[in-house]
């Protein structure tokens, strides 16, 4: 048990979606520490962001190619958070990005571009700031060296290889660690300025990034609001972990998730599943150095975030596996079993190491997942930590992560007994979290939208497939609303989404025996935005942005009011 086990209301937003007036087309720590105050003034115990780990060019939050560097897309370029730029700077910049600050998606490729421009510009002047900065600088390169030299190394040679390129495309002469720093020293004897100039520059965004974020803690902190971090189950294929620690993955085999036997758009993913292609862990190299890699990546989360949620927790027990990188997918879609073998050296997707088919295979994935988590729990120190455990999990999962004092989620219409009727809110574990949605969904809203369209769509079309899709929309209202108290006629169609069914859904969450309950922010202001379409490459994955400043948010009746009746809400459940 946690030292504060306090119920607590909190809001997911991903930083990428806030707006605030003079940001660069994404949201930034600057937009965030205004939230925090929004948070601290409704209420509201903790904020959930997604993980915020630096990507290079891919917009997927859960492509990070470090487990340690932070993205310089979050930093906010004001003259008062980077003084080496000129507010002329700053407006040239806004110009460029143009109708990408007022879009309703970000526009990665242009805000990234604008803002590499302006840490260039500052990098440029830096040279002569004062000498405390400096001094500062220089003392942040010598603490974070462990990981920052590798970093700026594996930086610098995408740079010069071409950011598109993974690394096991780049030329022979920087093909492995060894040869990178052969070659790294053969230029700087070259060119010593040139090349310290590039990785210097790498550094100092990277000062500039936990600069940032560690006032954002601070803010936190002093406002009395937590900050929920993300750690995604894999890296990228493409990292600087991967390629300087090749001996704690498995490089040709790729974590995913098997098919659902459900629709899906994707023929691949209808007929294999989901190949994510993050490299597996060597969890027999990862146990023999004590975890090491795990616990210095937890341990520098913790410094920012109060509590994180671990991504696809299963993995950590078992995952599926794809023994091709998912450049291959396409060449196995439509064979049978056999071809794809035949292929691919007689191996197939599967569960790595092995499945849950057996009493002793069971036995043995729940004890290497617990000795893994116990780590993870140690390196954490009290912070809080969350399970992200949803879909087919197997049965002794949830009540090991119990024991390990981790929260589970709890999602009222997938949580439903043995009679078709949801768990009660008071029934939901005391440590667990409770929501409707989670960024990989619909919110709410739009749930109860979509359930109402396919029933009115269907029901003048009566067939299997129809009957089918009306059921499972009618089975989805009906629980929703016994959780949450709505009253059901049969004799009358389904009620339209209105704010008092809105309320009654947020007061029931809120009330529920949950440590936690969260909403996202979608669902608080009545969008239908879905933030990721898992398995699609859907244009507008993780590109929404909220359509108001929080400026705008104070100004508007209509949203002001949904805010203050989420307090009122949060104060008579006792999450206050």
């Amino acid at each position: 048990m946690h030292s504060s086990t306090k119920r607590l209301a909190g809001i997911l937003v991903p930083a990428f979606s806030l707006r605030r007036e003079g940001d660069l087309g994404i949201g930034d720590t600057l937009a965030l520490r205004e939230w925090i105050d929004w948070a601290a003034e409704y209420q509201v115990g903790f904020l959930q962001l997604l993980p915020i780990h630096e990507t290079g060019i891919e917009e997927s939050p859960y492509s990070a190619i470090s487990s340690v560097a932070l993205d310089p897309l979050y930093l906010a370029f004001d003259h008062s958070m980077i003084p080496w730029l000129e507010l002329t700077d700053i407006s040239n910049a806004r110009d460029q990005l143009k109708e990408a600050l007022q879009s309703p998606l970000i526009n990665y490729p242009a805000v990234r571009c604008a803002k590499i421009k302006l840490l260039d510009i500052a990098w440029s002047k830096f040279a002569h700031a004062e000498k405390s900065a400096i001094d500062e600088f220089d003392q942040f390169r010598k603490v974070e060296s462990e990981w920052l030299d590798d970093y700026c190394l594996f930086r610098f040679l995408m740079e010069l290889n071409g950011e598109s390129k993974t690394w096991n495309q780049w030329p022979e002469s920087c093909s492995n660690p060894e040869r990178a720093r052969e070659f790294l020293a053969h230029e700087r004897a070259q060119d010593l300025n040139k090349v310290d100039e590039r990785l210097g520059f790498f550094a100092f965004v990277q000062w500039l990034c936990f600069q940032q974020w560690n006032a954002v803690r601070a803010h936190a902190d002093r406002r009395g609001v937590k900050l929920m971090g993300d750690v995604p189950i894999g890296i990228s294929w493409h990292s600087c972990d991967v390629f300087f620690n090749r001996n704690e993955f498995h490089l040709d085999w790729c974590g995913g998730s098997p098919p659902e036997g459900m629709g899906q758009d994707d023929p691949f993913f209808q007929q294999w599943g989901q190949n994510w292609g993050i490299p597996l862990y060597r969890w027999d190299h990862m146990q023999a150095n004590g975890f090491s890699w795990w616990r210095k990546r937890i341990e520098r989360l913790t410094k920012i975030f109060h509590m994180f949620r671990i991504d696809h927790i299963l993995g950590f027990y078992r995952i599926y596996a794809f023994p091709w990188l998912p450049d291959r997918n396409d060449e196995f879609i439509g064979l049978s079993h056999d071809e794809a073998a035949a292929i691919n050296g007689g191996r197939l997707p599967r569960w790595f190491l092995r499945p849950d088919d057996k009493v002793e295979n069971k036995a043995a994935n729940r004890a290497d997942g617990d000795l893994r988590l116990c780590a993870i729990m140690q390196a954490a120190k009290g912070s809080e930590v969350i399970a992200e455990d949803l879909g087919w999990v197997p049965d002794y999962m949830r009540p090991h992560l119990a024991d390990l004092g981790i929260a589970g989620f709890r999602i009222p219409h997938w949580d439903s007994n043995e009679h078709g009727h949801p768990t009660p809110g008071s029934a939901f574990p005391e440590n667990s979290f409770a929501a409707y949605s989670t960024h990989d969904h619909e919110p709410i809203n739009a749930t109860w939208k979509s359930c109402l369209r396919i029933i009115q769509q269907n029901e003048s079309h009566p067939n299997e497939q129809t009957k089918w899709a009306i059921g499972g929309a009618v089975n989805t209202l009906r629980i929703l609303s016994e959780f949450a108290g709505i009253p059901i006629s049969s004799e009358s169609s389904w009620p339209a989404y209105t704010e008092g069914i809105q309320l009654r859904l947020i007061k029931s969450i809120l009330a529920s025996n949950s440590r936690y309950a969260v909403l996202m922010i979608t669902e608080l202001f009545n969008l239908d935005d879905q933030i990721n379409h898992p398995g699609t490459m859907n244009g507008e994955n993780w590109r929404f942005r909220l359509p108001w400043t929080l400026a705008e948010i104070r100004a508007e009746p209509r949203l002001e009011d949904a805010c203050e009746k989420l307090a009122n809400l949060i104060s008579i459940t006792h999450r206050a």
